[in-house]
Protein backbone atom coordinates (compact mmCIF):
# COMPACT_ATOMS: atom_id res chain seq x y z
CA UNK A 1 0.00 0.00 0.00
CA UNK A 2 0.79 3.47 -0.46
CA UNK A 3 1.67 6.03 2.87
CA UNK A 4 0.52 9.14 3.65
CA UNK A 5 3.92 10.46 2.67
CA UNK A 6 3.90 9.54 -0.69
CA UNK A 7 3.97 12.49 -2.63
CA UNK A 8 1.94 12.83 -6.11
CA UNK A 9 2.50 14.96 -8.73
CA UNK A 10 -1.17 16.07 -9.88
CA UNK A 11 1.09 18.71 -11.71
CA UNK A 12 -0.05 22.16 -13.42
CA UNK A 13 -4.03 21.29 -13.82
CA UNK A 14 -5.07 20.07 -10.50
CA UNK A 15 -3.07 22.97 -9.14
CA UNK A 16 -4.90 25.15 -10.68
CA UNK A 17 -7.92 22.99 -9.27
CA UNK A 18 -6.53 23.39 -5.73
CA UNK A 19 -6.00 27.21 -5.97
CA UNK A 20 -10.12 27.48 -7.17
CA UNK A 21 -10.53 25.67 -4.04
CA UNK A 22 -9.41 28.09 -1.18
CA UNK A 23 -13.31 28.12 0.58
CA UNK A 24 -13.61 24.14 0.36
CA UNK A 25 -9.90 23.64 1.53
CA UNK A 26 -10.95 25.51 5.27
CA UNK A 27 -14.51 24.39 5.19
CA UNK A 28 -13.31 20.63 4.51
CA UNK A 29 -9.97 20.54 5.50
CA UNK A 30 -8.65 19.39 2.88
CA UNK A 31 -5.12 20.77 2.83
CA UNK A 32 -3.44 20.05 6.25
CA UNK A 33 0.15 19.00 7.33
CA UNK A 34 0.44 15.93 5.56
CA UNK A 35 -0.01 17.69 2.56
CA UNK A 36 2.32 20.15 0.73
CA UNK A 37 1.12 22.25 -2.78
CA UNK A 38 3.82 23.31 -4.79
CA UNK A 39 3.08 24.82 -7.92
CA UNK A 40 5.02 24.09 -10.94
CA UNK A 41 4.76 24.42 -14.91
CA UNK A 42 5.48 20.87 -16.17
CA UNK A 43 6.96 21.84 -19.18
CA UNK A 44 10.37 23.04 -17.11
CA UNK A 45 12.51 20.51 -15.37
CA UNK A 46 11.00 19.46 -12.22
CA UNK A 47 13.10 18.10 -8.76
CA UNK A 48 11.90 17.18 -5.23
CA UNK A 49 14.20 16.53 -2.39
CA UNK A 50 13.58 13.60 -0.13
CA UNK A 51 12.16 10.14 -0.97
CA UNK A 52 9.28 9.86 -3.88
CA UNK A 53 7.72 7.05 -3.54
CA UNK A 54 5.14 7.54 -6.24
CA UNK A 55 4.43 10.16 -9.38
CA UNK A 56 0.98 10.45 -10.60
CA UNK A 57 0.78 12.43 -14.04
CA UNK A 58 -2.74 13.70 -14.47
CA UNK A 59 -1.35 16.42 -15.73
CA UNK A 60 -3.44 18.45 -18.97
CA UNK A 61 -5.99 20.50 -20.17
CA UNK A 62 -9.07 17.95 -21.00
CA UNK A 63 -11.53 20.25 -20.72
CA UNK A 64 -12.03 20.21 -25.45
CA UNK A 65 -13.38 24.41 -24.79
CA UNK A 66 -9.73 24.70 -23.18
CA UNK A 67 -7.31 22.42 -24.83
CA UNK A 68 -9.06 23.92 -28.20
CA UNK A 69 -7.90 27.64 -27.28
CA UNK A 70 -4.21 26.53 -26.09
CA UNK A 71 -3.18 23.91 -28.78
CA UNK A 72 0.62 24.19 -28.00
CA UNK A 73 0.51 24.25 -24.59
CA UNK A 74 -1.61 21.20 -24.55
CA UNK A 75 0.95 19.47 -27.10
CA UNK A 76 4.07 20.71 -25.41
CA UNK A 77 2.08 19.41 -21.69
CA UNK A 78 1.46 15.75 -23.27
CA UNK A 79 4.98 15.60 -25.12
CA UNK A 80 7.62 17.49 -22.68
CA UNK A 81 5.73 17.62 -19.26
CA UNK A 82 5.44 13.73 -19.19
CA UNK A 83 9.02 13.25 -20.38
CA UNK A 84 9.83 15.82 -17.54
CA UNK A 85 7.55 13.65 -14.94
CA UNK A 86 9.33 10.56 -16.07
CA UNK A 87 12.95 11.73 -15.73
CA UNK A 88 11.47 12.51 -12.01
CA UNK A 89 10.32 8.91 -10.91
CA UNK A 90 13.34 8.04 -12.90
CA UNK A 91 15.57 9.76 -11.21
CA UNK A 92 14.14 8.52 -7.58
CA UNK A 93 13.81 5.01 -9.01
CA UNK A 94 9.31 5.51 -8.27
CA UNK A 95 6.31 4.12 -9.67
CA UNK A 96 5.04 6.46 -12.08
CA UNK A 97 1.19 6.22 -13.76
CA UNK A 98 0.26 8.13 -15.94
CA UNK A 99 -3.73 9.81 -16.54
CA UNK A 100 -4.07 8.38 -20.19
CA UNK A 101 -7.53 8.65 -21.69
CA UNK A 102 -10.60 6.62 -23.66
CA UNK A 103 -9.69 9.74 -26.73
CA UNK A 104 -6.61 7.76 -27.33
CA UNK A 105 -9.24 5.19 -29.33
CA UNK A 106 -10.47 8.48 -31.27
CA UNK A 107 -13.66 7.62 -32.70
CA UNK A 108 -13.67 3.84 -32.27
CA UNK A 109 -14.21 0.94 -35.13
CA UNK A 110 -14.41 -1.53 -32.18
CA UNK A 111 -17.19 -1.44 -29.27
CA UNK A 112 -16.69 -1.72 -26.44
CA UNK A 113 -13.14 -0.70 -26.83
CA UNK A 114 -10.83 -2.78 -24.92
CA UNK A 115 -7.04 -1.89 -24.57
CA UNK A 116 -5.31 -3.70 -27.40
CA UNK A 117 -7.41 -1.53 -30.03
CA UNK A 118 -5.27 0.85 -31.03
CA UNK A 119 -7.66 3.66 -31.90
CA UNK A 120 -9.59 5.62 -34.91
CA UNK A 121 -7.85 9.17 -34.41
CA UNK A 122 -7.47 12.26 -37.01
CA UNK A 123 -3.71 12.79 -36.05
CA UNK A 124 -4.31 16.54 -37.79
CA UNK A 125 -7.85 17.47 -36.52
CA UNK A 126 -8.99 20.21 -34.51
CA UNK A 127 -8.75 17.54 -31.38
CA UNK A 128 -5.72 15.76 -31.77
CA UNK A 129 -3.88 18.27 -29.65
CA UNK A 130 -5.57 16.71 -27.01
CA UNK A 131 -5.86 12.79 -28.17
CA UNK A 132 -2.21 12.76 -30.01
CA UNK A 133 -0.36 14.42 -26.97
CA UNK A 134 -1.89 11.57 -24.73
CA UNK A 135 -1.01 8.69 -27.42
CA UNK A 136 2.51 10.38 -27.44
CA UNK A 137 2.44 10.01 -23.57
CA UNK A 138 1.88 6.37 -23.71
CA UNK A 139 4.65 5.68 -26.32
CA UNK A 140 6.85 7.70 -24.21
CA UNK A 141 6.23 5.86 -20.92
CA UNK A 142 6.16 2.58 -22.72
CA UNK A 143 9.57 3.36 -23.85
CA UNK A 144 11.21 4.02 -20.38
CA UNK A 145 9.32 0.98 -18.81
CA UNK A 146 11.18 -0.89 -21.46
CA UNK A 147 14.29 0.42 -19.88
CA UNK A 148 13.29 -0.61 -16.32
CA UNK A 149 10.89 2.16 -14.64
CA UNK A 150 8.19 0.89 -13.06
CA UNK A 151 5.40 2.69 -14.88
CA UNK A 152 2.09 2.43 -15.58
CA UNK A 153 -1.15 3.35 -17.86
CA UNK A 154 -4.63 4.21 -17.14
CA UNK A 155 -7.23 5.87 -19.75
CA UNK A 156 -9.70 7.33 -18.14
CA UNK A 157 -13.53 7.18 -19.77
CA UNK A 158 -16.37 10.27 -18.89
CA UNK A 159 -15.89 10.96 -15.49
CA UNK A 160 -17.29 13.76 -13.74
CA UNK A 161 -18.62 14.17 -9.59
CA UNK A 162 -18.63 17.58 -7.33
CA UNK A 163 -16.29 20.28 -7.72
CA UNK A 164 -15.89 20.39 -11.67
CA UNK A 165 -16.20 23.84 -13.54
CA UNK A 166 -19.34 24.54 -14.81
CA UNK A 167 -18.13 26.04 -17.58
CA UNK A 168 -15.89 23.34 -18.48
CA UNK A 169 -17.97 22.55 -21.82
CA UNK A 170 -18.34 19.00 -20.61
CA UNK A 171 -21.43 17.06 -21.11
CA UNK A 172 -22.91 16.44 -17.57
CA UNK A 173 -21.17 19.83 -15.97
CA UNK A 174 -23.05 21.51 -19.22
CA UNK A 175 -26.18 19.80 -18.74
CA UNK A 176 -26.28 20.27 -14.83
CA UNK A 177 -25.52 24.02 -15.72
CA UNK A 178 -28.36 24.30 -17.88
CA UNK A 179 -30.99 22.51 -16.51
CA UNK A 180 -30.58 24.69 -13.03
CA UNK A 181 -30.78 28.41 -15.30
CA UNK A 182 -33.57 27.02 -16.65
CA UNK A 183 -32.37 27.17 -20.29
CA UNK A 184 -32.17 24.48 -23.21
CA UNK A 185 -29.63 21.85 -22.88
CA UNK A 186 -27.55 21.93 -26.17
CA UNK A 187 -27.56 18.45 -27.72
CA UNK A 188 -24.83 18.43 -30.45
CA UNK A 189 -25.76 15.81 -32.97
CA UNK A 190 -28.98 13.81 -32.82
CA UNK A 191 -28.35 12.78 -29.53
CA UNK A 192 -27.46 9.35 -30.44
CA UNK A 193 -23.97 9.20 -29.72
CA UNK A 194 -23.31 7.79 -26.06
CA UNK A 195 -20.84 7.89 -23.36
CA UNK A 196 -20.11 5.99 -20.65
CA UNK A 197 -20.28 8.28 -17.22
CA UNK A 198 -18.04 6.90 -13.92
CA UNK A 199 -18.15 8.90 -10.45
CA UNK A 200 -15.35 10.49 -9.26
CA UNK A 201 -14.53 8.26 -6.12
CA UNK A 202 -14.99 5.20 -8.23
CA UNK A 203 -11.80 6.59 -10.36
CA UNK A 204 -10.29 8.08 -7.74
CA UNK A 205 -9.94 4.05 -6.05
CA UNK A 206 -9.10 2.24 -9.21
CA UNK A 207 -6.27 5.40 -9.27
CA UNK A 208 -5.08 4.08 -5.91
CA UNK A 209 -5.45 0.32 -6.79
CA UNK A 210 -2.99 1.27 -9.79
CA UNK A 211 -0.72 3.09 -7.77
CA UNK A 212 -0.41 0.78 -5.34
CA UNK A 213 0.29 -2.18 -7.86
CA UNK A 214 3.02 -3.17 -10.17
CA UNK A 215 0.89 -3.54 -13.95
CA UNK A 216 1.44 -1.48 -16.43
CA UNK A 217 -1.32 -1.82 -18.39
CA UNK A 218 -3.40 -0.09 -20.24
CA UNK A 219 -5.81 -0.06 -18.19
CA UNK A 220 -9.90 1.11 -18.86
CA UNK A 221 -11.05 2.73 -15.82
CA UNK A 222 -14.84 4.11 -16.49
CA UNK A 223 -18.15 2.85 -16.25
CA UNK A 224 -19.89 0.17 -18.61
CA UNK A 225 -22.67 1.56 -18.98
CA UNK A 226 -23.38 3.07 -21.71
CA UNK A 227 -26.07 6.08 -22.38
CA UNK A 228 -27.11 8.27 -25.48
CA UNK A 229 -26.42 12.03 -24.78
CA UNK A 230 -30.00 12.46 -25.19
CA UNK A 231 -30.65 10.16 -21.99
CA UNK A 232 -28.16 12.12 -20.20
CA UNK A 233 -29.74 14.81 -21.36
CA UNK A 234 -33.27 13.88 -20.13
CA UNK A 235 -31.92 12.26 -17.14
CA UNK A 236 -30.58 15.96 -15.60
CA UNK A 237 -33.52 17.83 -16.68
CA UNK A 238 -35.45 15.09 -14.27
CA UNK A 239 -33.13 15.04 -11.31
CA UNK A 240 -33.21 18.36 -11.28
CA UNK A 241 -36.94 19.37 -11.82
CA UNK A 242 -36.43 21.66 -14.37
CA UNK A 243 -38.68 23.26 -17.27
CA UNK A 244 -35.46 23.24 -19.94
CA UNK A 245 -36.11 21.82 -23.19
CA UNK A 246 -33.13 19.99 -25.71
CA UNK A 247 -31.72 22.27 -28.19
CA UNK A 248 -30.14 20.13 -30.89
CA UNK A 249 -27.27 21.87 -32.78
CA UNK A 250 -24.74 20.42 -35.50
CA UNK A 251 -21.78 17.78 -33.97
CA UNK A 252 -18.29 19.16 -33.53
CA UNK A 253 -15.80 17.58 -36.23
CA UNK A 254 -13.91 14.31 -35.23
CA UNK A 255 -16.20 14.21 -31.90
CA UNK A 256 -16.48 10.08 -31.03
CA UNK A 257 -19.54 8.89 -31.71
CA UNK A 258 -19.53 6.10 -28.80
CA UNK A 259 -18.03 5.67 -25.60
CA UNK A 260 -17.98 2.27 -23.89
CA UNK A 261 -14.88 0.56 -22.11
CA UNK A 262 -14.23 -3.11 -21.89
CA UNK A 263 -13.31 -3.02 -18.45
CA UNK A 264 -12.09 -7.02 -17.79
CA UNK A 265 -8.49 -6.05 -17.49
CA UNK A 266 -9.38 -3.58 -14.24
CA UNK A 267 -11.45 -6.26 -12.82
CA UNK A 268 -8.58 -9.28 -13.18
CA UNK A 269 -5.70 -6.85 -12.70
CA UNK A 270 -6.58 -4.67 -10.06
CA UNK A 271 -9.78 -5.89 -8.36
CA UNK A 272 -11.79 -2.40 -9.83
CA UNK A 273 -14.97 -2.30 -10.67
CA UNK A 274 -17.54 0.91 -10.10
CA UNK A 275 -19.83 0.82 -7.37
CA UNK A 276 -21.97 4.66 -7.80
CA UNK A 277 -24.55 4.08 -10.00
CA UNK A 278 -25.02 7.08 -12.55
CA UNK A 279 -28.42 7.79 -10.88
CA UNK A 280 -27.22 8.27 -7.62
CA UNK A 281 -23.65 10.01 -9.35
CA UNK A 282 -25.23 12.42 -11.01
CA UNK A 283 -28.24 13.39 -7.80
CA UNK A 284 -24.82 13.93 -5.98
CA UNK A 285 -23.46 16.36 -8.85
CA UNK A 286 -26.60 17.93 -8.65
CA UNK A 287 -27.10 19.03 -5.50
CA UNK A 288 -23.29 20.10 -4.88
CA UNK A 289 -23.69 22.65 -8.12
CA UNK A 290 -27.35 23.84 -6.53
CA UNK A 291 -25.29 24.44 -3.12
CA UNK A 292 -22.77 26.14 -4.88
CA UNK A 293 -24.64 28.71 -6.81
CA UNK A 294 -26.91 29.36 -4.18
CA UNK A 295 -23.81 30.06 -2.06
CA UNK A 296 -22.14 32.40 -4.93
CA UNK A 297 -25.31 34.33 -5.12
CA UNK A 298 -25.74 34.98 -1.09
CA UNK A 299 -21.78 35.97 -1.35
CA UNK A 300 -22.68 38.38 -4.32
CA UNK A 301 -25.77 40.23 -2.22
CA UNK A 302 -23.31 40.98 0.61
Amino acid sequence: MVSLDVLFFFFFVLFLFFKQMTAYEIEYGLVGAEMCIRDRDIRGPLDVRGQVDAVVNMASLASPPAYLAQPIFTLQTGSTGTQNALDLAARHDARFVQASTSEVYGDPLVHPQTEDYWGNVNPIGPRSVYDEAKRYAESLIAAYVREGLNGGIIRIFNTYGPRMRADDGRVVTQFISQALEGAPLTVYGDGSQTRSLCYVSDLVRGFVSMVDSAVFGPVNLGNPHELTVLEIAELVIALVGSSSTIELRDLPEDDPKRRRPDITRARTELGWSPEVGVVDGLSETVEWTRRTEIDEDLRAAV
